[in-house]
Order: C-alpha cells, then sequence, then structure tokens
C-alpha cells in the first residue's frame, strides 16, 4: 500500500498565488486511501478514554463518524448557523475573509462529557478553536483534537495551546 500522503492531490496557487491546496477529495475517492486515513487517524486515538466523537460539518462529518462506529462511540455533530433543529447554542469564528457561526444542540453533551474533536484539516485554527469554546460552554471536556492534515505554516496549533493536538500528515507550508 502507498504512503497515506501519497493520496493527497496538492494543488499549487490555489485559491491564490503561493498557496499550494492540499485536497482531501483524492484520499476520499480513494479505497485504499480512505481506509489508511481512517485507520492512520485511529491510532491517534485508540487507548484513549473518552465518551463521544465530534465532528463539524462536513468533512468532520467523513472522519468522525467512522471513527466513531470503529470505536463504539457516539458522534456529535457540529453545524452551520441554521442546520440543526432543536434548542442550539452558538458561536461566532472568524474566517479568512469575514465571519461564520457555528451551532451545536444544547443537549448534545452532557457536564463532564469527555469528547475528542475530529476534522480533515487544521489551518488557522478558527473553527476548532470555537468548537472547544463550545464543548466547554455546555461542560464539557476535551481530551483531544486530532486532524488528518496539518498546516503547520498558518499556526493553527497556536489557538489551541492547552489542548492535545495531533495530525496524521503536517505540511510546513500554508
Amino acid at each position: 500500500m502507498r504512503q497515506l500522503e501519497s493520496y493527497v492531490r496538492s494543488i499549487p496557487d490555489f485559491p491564490e498565488p503561493g498557496i499550494v491546496f492540499r485536497d482531501v477529495t483524492s484520499v476520499l475517492q480513494d479505497k485504499d486511501g480512505l481506509r489508511l486515513a481512517i485507520d492512520r487517524m485511529q491510532e491517534l486515538i485508540d487507548g484513549l478514554d473518552f465518551d463521544s466523537i465530534i465532528g463539524p460539518e462536513s468533512r468532520g462529518f467523513i472522519f468522525g463518524v467512522p471513527l466513531a462506529y470503529n470505536l463504539n462511540k457516539a458522534f456529535i455533530p457540529i453545524r452551520k448557523k441554521g442546520k440543526l433543529p432543536c434548542e442550539t447554542i452558538s458561536m461566532d469564528y472568524d474566517l479568512e475573509y469575514g465571519k461564520a457561526t457555528i451551532e451545536i444542540h444544547k443537549d448534545a453533551i452532557k457536564p463532564g462529557q469527555k469528547v475528542v474533536i475530529v476534522d480533515d484539516l487544521i489551518a488557522t485554527g478558527g473553527t476548532i478553536e470555537a468548537i472547544v469554546k463550545l464543548i466547554e460552554m455546555l461542560g464539557g471536556e476535551v481530551v483531544k483534537i486530532i486532524f488528518l492534515i496539518e498546516l503547520k505554516g498558518l499556526n493553527g496549533r497556536d489557538k489551541l495551546d492547552g489542548y492535545q493536538v495531533d495530525s496524521v500528515i503536517a505540511y510546513e507550508g500554508k
């Protein structure tokens, strides 16, 4: 089997000159790449004591649900504003060119519940920082945060100081 990194398509100068876009769809489109991605992410949390996996819409769902299934854990979705049907709490966060809002059901996490956050990629860390705040507002404890890909040049980990953060693949640039 190939190395997982070889399944990630790199697209130079997208979305702007000087940026190399790391495309996870090429991982998802290959059965061996997808299996390897899930297996490698699962290795990052094997043996960890936690109750649920949390994943943001939409690629956090793609990677979080199979992990939750494999480990017999619940999966808790974080969605864009207005997508969840019951009572929610929300958090605004900054994007590169504006703001966004994410939400979680108010009853999704019980006080003291231990959670792992799963997403495809960490860039600037704003989305995950907002998710951590939502979890803690509900009394949950973030025991680990994992990503398939990390863009180290954007310093996203800086926003997650004090939390255990791991990535399967780390790229030095942006």
